[in-house]
């Protein structure tokens, strides 16, 4: 049996894995470019000819097979290639299915294994687009328009009306410089219709915002007749309203009705606004049966304050008292929309809940709460004001109704000022008995109704200068509600009457502590410190009340006499001049301008403003004799006779003026005129001194016969005076 078995050489147990590792230059790709003959088929036709197929003859049988027995043949694949990973000539055909992997034969030279090819560095930078060509330009050119639009958009929002106008003018001719270059650049087609849409929308608001109405109005009309931008005859509502701020209502309305027509149903609230607007055109042109419809119509559909109100004046200025009830419940149907007061109280103690509830109690949401509760307020009792009077027989029942209704709506609370109100009326119609009367009921009501009931009584007997009731209210009304501003102020008033000054300073400050914007707390508060004779204190309370009220006559006075008090004649000057451009006709404040320059040695401008006085008040004796001894100072004479004859006429028995007059006529030379006006001055004051003295001299000086007569005279009466001086 063992003499057929053949064992394997020694030599050649490695065989099967021989060879493996070797590495033939045939198989070499990267020389390629070198090789002469491989590039000679690459361009002849050899090397373009298809595949050999399977078809060319060949079996198993004709491969030999390796077997343990014997070396190991070479196997071919049908076409006649080496077969994978098979040995020929010595070396191994490479694995091609891993080589997409990585798997090369430059790996098996010993180089690093790299698939992601990192080892090519990073890629080269992208092309920089030249700043040269056409669409870099336009690029640049469209984001310049963009940040002109936004920066007079900027400008308007800070109120620099003139700026946002410029950039607005400069953006618009940008934009056309844009649109010129696309159309060379043949780039039409991508115009950028927003950019042109805002562009002019722009420029057209800020014409609009600075009253250049004729220019907006043909930017308008260049949006809306562009049929490309498709909102564009939204537009013609503003166009509208240019035309409402010309008072040309009937195109008002007509541009509010076009754009009506165009605003599709859905957008309700922009149809509501724009028939509101219609509404009150109709009412400034007297069409209050048009202006009923309109706002009948948005009551129906989307009630609102301000379309109620505007209700019940069309139904007031057509006389219909009906229809007024009716429109005034419609009024206060209304839903107010604002959370109550509750929630702003803390339930419990919780720290994290009450700085919750103290963070939000002046919020912007609050505020908007409170701006839109006190606007309903102010339309409720506008309107119970203005029909009070007409629906019922008398004002009284009128606004009992007015009041009744309100008690069963949801504003309730207005009740009571409009019963308070109804005080007010009455002493607007001097009827104190009946005021009186109303704000008397008021005693047994709950705090805050008793204080604000208190404080207007104790305010009508501090005006009646009864001050023991004003103080008995006074102190009703503080009681009552301790932290109600205007019944400290009152009781301040009442103690600042008494004279405690000190006293009435601290009711001030403590009304001006539980509510900073009391204006007359502060304003008293500067006249208390002035009677303190606390200069400065008086002045930054003066100051504070500027800045609050702003043009305010009597804060601009009262800043002035404080620096006139300080002597610093400058400021008082300065914030005189503020106060003319405020109250122009004020012959007080010119008087004193006048002063002011007289005491600065500026004659010239102390006259101007001594005559702009005069010509509003002519009756002031101090204006006129500053007036007359100016004329005659300047030599004026006979300007200066006009003044004294004005002051004789206002004073006819002060014999001052009418010597004065004389003394004119004397001065300017003509003695006929004065000796006929000082005869007449003794027929009317006899014991005169000075004028008989005057008379003895123009008739000496005159050789007139009447010398000696008037010189007897003269001695009698100065021997009279000397008798009665002796016996005082």
């Amino acid at each position: 049996m063992m003499q057929n078995v053949h064992l394997a050489p020694e030599e050649d147990e490695d065989d099967l894995y021989s060879g493996y590792n070797d590495y033939n230059p045939t198989f070499d790709t990267e020389d390629l470019e070198n090789d002469i003959a491989f590039q000679q088929a690459a361009r002849t036709s050899h090397g373009r000819r298809p595949p050999v197929t399977a078809k060319i003859p060949g079996t198993a049988t004709s491969r030999p097979i390796d077997t343990a027995f014997g070396s190991k043949a070479t196997l071919t694949s049908s076409m006649g290639r080496p077969v994978t990973g098979a040995v020929q000539d010595g070396v191994a055909r490479p694995m091609t299915a891993v080589q997409a992997a990585g798997y090369t034969k430059a790996a098996m030279r010993g180089s690093l294994f790299d698939p992601l090819g990192q080892a090519r560095g990073p890629a080269p930078p992208l092309e920089m687009k030249s700043p040269d060509s056409s669409e870099e330009k336009i690029r640049q050119l469209e984001k310049k328009v963009n940040e002109l639009v936004e920066e007079s958009c900027i400008a308007n929002s800070c109120g620099d009306l003139k700026l946002a106008l410029e950039k607005a003018k400069e953006a618009g001719r940008k934009e056309r410089v844009l649109v010129r270059q696309r159309e060379q650049t043949a780039t039409s087609d991508s115009i950028n219709l927003d950019l042109t849409y805002s562009v002019l929308f722009n420029l057209a608001s800020q014409y609009a915002a600075n009253e250049m109405y004729a220019e907006a109005l043909n930017t308008y009309q260049v949006i809306v007749k562009n049929k490309m931008f498709n909102n564009g005859g939204r537009l013609k509502v503003n166009m509208g309203n240019i035309y409402l701020k010309q008072r040309n209502y009937s195109k008002a309305i007509k541009f509010y009705r076009m754009a009506l027509d165009q605003i599709p149903s859905v957008h309700k609230e922009m149809r509501i606004k724009i028939m509101q607007n219609i509404g009150v055109a109709f009412i400034k042109t007297g069409q209050y049966m048009d202006a009923i419809s309109s706002f009948e119509h948005i009551m129906s559909t989307s009630p609102n304050l301000k379309a109620g109100f505007n209700l019940i004046v069309c139904y007031f200025a057509i006389g219909d008292s009906e229809q007024m009830k009716k429109a005034f419940q419609k009024l206060i149907a209304v839903p107010l929309e604002v959370d109550f007061d509750d929630k702003y109280v803390s339930p419990n103690d919780d720290p994290h809940t009450n700085l919750l509830i103290e963070a939000i109690k002046n919020d912007s949401l609050r505020q908007i709460e409170r701006e839109r509760k006190s606007m309903a307020e102010d339309y409720i009792m506008t309107a119970a004001k203005l029909i009070a009077p007409v629906i019922e027989t008398s004002f009284a029942v009128g606004y009992d109704w007015c009041v009744e209704a309100v008690k069963a709506s949801h504003y309730v609370e207005l009740a009571n000022d409009l019963e308070i109100n109804k005080a007010t009326t009455y002493l607007r119609q001097r009827d104190f008995n009946q005021a009186l009367e109303t704000l008397k009921m008021f005693e047994k009501k709950d705090s805050r109704v008793k204080s604000a009931a208190a404080t207007n009584l104790s305010f009508l007997y501090y005006l009646e200068n009864e001050l023991a009731q004003a103080t008995n209210y006074a102190d009703l009304a503080v009681s009552s509600d301790r932290y109600n501003p205007a019944a400290l102020t009152n009781k301040g008033n009442t103690v600042f009457a008494n004279g405690d000054y000190e006293k009435a300073a601290e009711f001030y400050k403590e009304a001006l502590r539980n509510d900073c914007s009391c204006t007359e707390a502060l304003y008293n508060l500067g006249l208390t410190y002035k009677k303190l004779n606390r200069i400065d204190e008086a002045l930054d309370c003066f100051l504070k009340l500027h800045a609050i009220l702003g043009n305010s006559a009597q804060v601009l006075h009262q800043i002035a006499d404080i620096y006139e008090i300080m002597e610093d004649p400058n400021q008082a000057i300065e914030w005189l001049m503020q106060l003319i451009s405020v109250v122009p006709t004020d012959p007080h404040v010119l008087t004193k301008l006048g002063k002011l320059y007289d005491n600065e040695g500026d004659k010239s401008q102390a006259f101007h403003y001594y005559y702009e006085s005069y010509r509003y008040f002519p009756s002031n004796i101090e204006v006129i004799e500053w007036l007359g001894a100016y004329c005659i100072d300047t030599q004026f004479c006979e300007k200066a006779i006009e003044y004294f004859e004005r002051a004789a006429l206002i004073l006819p028995t002060q014999v001052k003026w009418q010597l004065m007059v004389a003394s004119c006529y004397r001065r300017s030379g003509n003695y006929q005129k004065a000796l006929e006006k000082y005869k007449v001055i003794h027929q009317k004051f006899p014991e005169n001194v000075e004028c008989l003295r005057f008379l003895v001299r123009l008739c000496t000086d005159m050789g007139l016969k009447e010398v000696q007569e008037y010189m007897t005279k003269l001695k009698k009466v100065e021997k009279l005076k000397e008798i009665r001086e002796q016996r005082v």
